[in-house]
């Protein structure tokens, strides 16, 4: 089994960015894909950037090329680097870790003021 938990979020202005960490703790040896999702007030929750064990990435198409996903050295951790950030970005954001069945973070908030 795996845990996540996530880290980073906050209130920034339109056009700053952010960075969100995630560390998995666990049968970490067993993860295939990592990555975010994330769920607006209303909205169903949806793809943000998830990056495989190969280190193939994912991108919503909301978020690509203003969002960059990484693992770090120890690959139990992964980045969201979110740039150019817009109101519409404001969301809860939930780390995600897949084995053989997915693992989901508390989620950490991100508020974009215009």
């Amino acid at each position: 089994q795996v845990q996540v938990a996530e880290s980073g979020g906050g209130l920034v202005q339109a056009g700053g960015s952010l960075r969100l960490s995630c560390v998995a703790s666990g049968s970490i040896s067993g993860i295939n894909i990592m990555g975010w999702y994330r769920q607006a007030p209303g909205k169903q929750r949806e793809l943000a950037a998830v990056i495989s064990r190969e280190n193939r990435t994912t991108y919503g198409t909301s978020v690509a090329g203003r969002f960059t996903v990484s693992r770090g050295a120890g690959r139990n951790t992964v980045y969201l680097q979110m740039n150019s950030l817009k109101p519409e970005d404001t969301a809860v954001y939930y780390c995600w870790a897949f084995t053989t069945t997915p693992s989901w973070g508390q989620g950490t908030q991100v508020t974009v003021s215009s």
